[in-house]
């Protein structure tokens, strides 16, 4: 019964999508801006297909999901009530702006491209800090256009602007077919792996020299000890199903086969002096000279040249689309294909369309990503069936990332008076957590689509006396800070506002007192397992 009901599921989904790609309609003109464009193509489908949304959540529960979202953390109560108090007409404007101008918006964003470009895998450890992230934290801090990151990455020069950037390459240097296969999926959104031995068996358009001709453009590349080399001559040879042993062409995604030097087998000679300069390089420990022609090169250029780019501008807006909203607007991720449209087709090529108009700019479209009406959906549904995922008619509850829990424990835990109130002093205190934040962090795995919290995280939670004693033990905890307070319903309230940043209700307050009551012979035991139960509770756990 379920495999019936998933595949009839499936049919509706697809019948969806075909009846939106069928109409295609001309885009909402260029001057519209981001949240309005998206909250009128993801409106109108709920609208044209008779759903309906959510309401809008409560103040408290937006400006949490914007902080964890923006910031990588949960806001502090007297930020969560500052809010709640402001009269601006403008404070979700506001506190979006106030959130991108801190220092921790390109820590937290930096964290984030580090999980993709590191390709995490789900239930694993979260991905390691390094020189990557250095240089992904100073290009977000700066706001550098995301084909600029691409190229950097792909070029892997060392400068000290680009510093850090060729890990990407060095981290997959050894494995072409793993770098060919990671390229692909990270900067275009597609996943080429099933075309290395075969033509694909779902896209017809995909042949194995789309996998190969890709490989091509990174066959040349070598690793020169702490730096990147690239010889003038090589190609990839494969056999493929039927036929001996070819030459791939040097391709593109969209089947664009370039002419390039450098195809044909080298004199001795040739190959003598091209292994010369890169050996050269090694013993000198620099840099080897560039070669004369430059495939890497090649293939920046190819990826954003006008009839090319469509592949990489829709890969990153899909990326974070998915980020804020759970779900691409093409899920899979790495399976932007003909036979795999988008959800809103035209919401994606306007979105695609306009990054492009605006120089690439990832801050630009992250603000508007997250003012949009669809961004700010209640996650919570009193009906009895649940809409479609592709509708986004609701928010989805999101599992916490290893340094998002970690970062908010820390918070969470702490005496609010020792708290900063003013946001610049706030962010360099938790700056200065942030490395018993990392090692906190460790104890906890990258969450995927299905994430459930694991017997280990919850043994971790029960049997870790260091984490105990880290977060419920000293002057500086809110443990110390709920005790100072006489009343018990005081101290629950109190518990409630600084964990969960929202007002506490009665009948919470009622249970937690009452618990306290039943213990007032161990007073401070009875606060660290009121504590703990917020801290390890679902509505902690979750971005929701």
């Amino acid at each position: 019964m379920l495999r019936w009901t998933l595949t009839l599921a499936l049919c509706f989904v697809s019948i969806s999508v075909a009846r939106a790609q069928a109409k295609k309609p001309a885009l909402l003109p260029p001057s519209e801006s981001i949240d309005k464009a998206i909250d009128h193509y993801v409106d109108g489908l709920i609208r044209e297909d008779k759903q309906t949304s959510a309401p809008l959540p409560d103040d408290a529960n937006l400006v949490r999901r914007l902080t964890l979202d923006l910031v990588g953390r949960i806001p502090t109560w007297h930020e969560t009530r500052q809010y709640l108090e402001s009269k601006s007409p403008d404070k979700k404007r506001e506190l979006i702006d106030r959130l991108m101008s801190s220092p921790a918006y390109a820590r937290h964003q930096a964290q984030e491209f580090l999980v993709f470009l590191q390709n995490s895998e789900p239930n694993r450890k979260g991905a390691k800090k390094g020189p990557l992230y250095d240089y992904l934290h100073a290009s977000i801090k700066e706001n550098r256009p995301w084909d600029e990151m691409f190229r950097d990455m792909i070029l892997a020069e060392e400068n000290d602007k680009t510093k850090g950037a060729s890990e990407f390459l060095k981290s997959r240097v050894k494995d072409l077919n793993r770098l060919t296969v990671d390229v692909s999926i990270a900067f275009f959104g597609v996943n080429v792996s099933c075309a290395q031995c075969h033509d694909h068996p779902h896209v017809e358009a995909w042949t194995q020299d789309h996998f190969y001709g890709m490989k091509s453009f990174f066959s040349r590349t070598v690793d020169v000890g702490a730096y990147l080399g690239e010889k003038d001559f090589g190609n990839v040879k494969y056999v493929p199903n039927k036929g001996a042993e070819k030459v791939s062409p040097v391709m593109f995604l969209t089947g664009k086969a370039l002419d390039v030097p450098g195809m044909k087998e080298p004199t001795a000679e040739e190959k003598k002096k091209d292994q010369a300069r890169i050996d050269d390089a090694k013993k000198a420990k620099k840099a080897p000279a560039p070669p004369k022609f430059s495939l890497r090169a090649k293939f920046a250029e190819n990826a954003l040249e006008a009839s090319q780019r469509h592949f990489f501008a829709r890969a990153i807006v899909n990326r974070l689309w998915q980020r804020f909203y759970f779900r691409g607007l093409v899920t899979p991720l790495d399976q932007m294909h003909i036979e795999n449209p988008a959800s809103h087709p035209q919401l994606m090529d306007w979105l695609a369309r306009d990054l492009i108009d605006h120089k690439y700019d990832l801050k630009r479209l992250t603000r508007h990503l997250v003012m949009t009406q669809t961004y700010a959906r209640s996650s919570r549904w009193d009906k009895e069936t649940f809409p479609a995922e592709h509708y986004f008619a609701l928010a989805q509850v999101r599992a916490l990332t290893p340094m998002q829990l970690a970062t908010s424990l820390k918070i969470a835990s702490a005496d609010p008076d020792g708290l900063p109130r003013d946001s610049l002093q706030l962010d360099k205190w938790i700056e200065q957590q942030n490395g018993s934040a990392e090692r906190l962090a460790g104890f906890f795995v990258q969450p995927g689509d299905n994430f459930q919290v694991s017997v280990s995280e919850a043994m971790l939670f029960s049997n870790n006396d260091s984490i105990l004693k880290e977060l419920l033990t000293g002057p500086s905890t809110l443990v110390a800070k709920v005790l100072k307070e006489k009343s018990l319903e005081q101290r629950a309230e109190m518990a409630i506002n600084h964990v969960l940043s929202r007002s506490a209700e009665s009948a919470e307050i009622n249970i937690l007192a009452n618990y306290l009551r039943e213990r007032q012979d161990r007073p401070e035991e009875a606060a660290q397992q009121m504590i703990w139960v917020l801290l390890t509770s679902g509505e902690f756990r979750f971005n929701h």
